[in-house]
């Protein structure tokens, strides 16, 4: 019985993969074709990927109960990522909701995806935790530091939007190339760690990357050069379509705060767990010392727009920069180096 339903669990959320995959592609077609009816089904989607997304990590936490585990479901890689892809959709439809920036989901909705994509290719089972590890702050450090991350994911997505609003090819170049760099380098990390391989295809992932990296960023380029030239002063519904810079630099300022807040509380809560399981609050774990540098990142962009002044694209280039320590923080740290956190994979 305890077997059947966990492959249930894993249905919704193979289910719902495809259903924020779908999401991504109404958005995107929104984009292309001009039918704002698009966007809308994109939303509606989006809702109930995250109700199903909800329902896989309540009943994947029943299941443990039910095997005698008792165990919240954030604590192994595919667990996290299912996570990950619930707090990206649940970001993106309140911040919908409120600012009404259904252009957002042309990037929300592939992240949700690709997370869940990922998790695809992770360890299922669900596995009894290791004595340190059964503590109530860890389910409090997890949700806040994954509630940090992928508000930082959503930033970046704005940060996205905002550099395709200016129309800048120069620097939409730079994300699209970051972009590929991320996708492949979880590619390589994901399958690659797998295998008695691993060093020989993140070998070959660095040329590979670097190729995708170049084709996205050209892709991305091309897309800009082709509105502005479709549309050189800026009048055309995709221009319309897209928030002011000036809503655009503020939200994404708003979102990273958002994150900042919940990075350090995750940093907080870890600190108080660390203790309590081995007796420090801090050890100079790869994990605590990328997790620093993500939180000096972002806490060198607030201090930087409230003293100095610093918007547009300075807020644009940090946003960048600090979503690349994110993303090295929680998979390079968790399958390249060795430390507390190695259980994460």
């Amino acid at each position: 019985m305890a077997l059947l339903e966990i492959v249930e669990s894993t249905q919704i959320v193979s289910f719902i993969t495809f259903v924020y995959g779908a999401a991504a592609v109404l958005y995107w077609a929104d984009w292309v074709f001009e039918k704002p009816v698009l966007s809308r089904s994109a939303t509606w989607l989006m809702l109930i990927g995250f109700l199903g997304n909800t329902a896989g990590i309540v009943l994947r936490w029943i299941e443990s109960h039910q095997m005698g585990i008792g165990r919240a479901p954030f604590t192994n890689l595919y667990e996290s990522l299912v996570f990950f892809a619930w707090t990206i959709a649940i970001l993106y439809l309140v911040i919908e909701k409120q600012y009404k920036v259904r252009s957002l989901g042309a990037f929300a909705a592939p992240l949700a995806f690709l997370a869940l994509a990922y998790a695809a290719l992770q360890n299922k089972a669900i596995m009894p935790l290791m004595p340190a590890l059964k503590s109530n702050w860890l389910i409090a450090h997890v949700i806040t530091c994954f509630l940090g991350y992928a508000a930082f994911a959503v930033a970046f997505g704005l940060a996205v939007i905002y550099l395709i609003k200016s129309r800048d090819a120069g620097l939409s170049w730079l994300a699209g190339a970051l972009a590929g760099i991320a996708a492949t380098i979880l590619t390589v990390i994901f399958t690659g760690y797998q295998t008695d391989a691993f060093w020989t295809l993140a070998g070959a992932g660095f040329f590979i990357g670097a190729g995708v990296a170049l084709g996205a960023g050209f892709a991305t380029s091309a897309v800009v050069n082709l509105v502005k030239k479709s549309d050189p002063e800026g009048k055309g519904r995709v221009n319309k379509m897209l928030p002011d810079l000036g809503v655009l630099d503020e939200l994404t300022y708003q979102t990273i705060l958002f994150g900042f807040m919940f990075l350090t509380a995750g940093i907080i809560t870890g600190s108080v767990w660390a203790n309590s399981a081995w007796g420090r609050y801090w050890s100079w774990d790869p994990k605590e010392t990328w997790s620093l540098i993500t939180w000096l990142i972002y806490g060198a962009m607030i201090h930087s727009r409230l003293v100095r002044g610093w918007r547009g694209r300075r807020t644009v280039y940090l946003s960048l920069f600090g979503f690349g320590a994110v993303l090295f923080t929680y998979f390079g740290v968790n399958t390249l180096l060795k430390g507390l956190h190695s259980y994460a994979t």
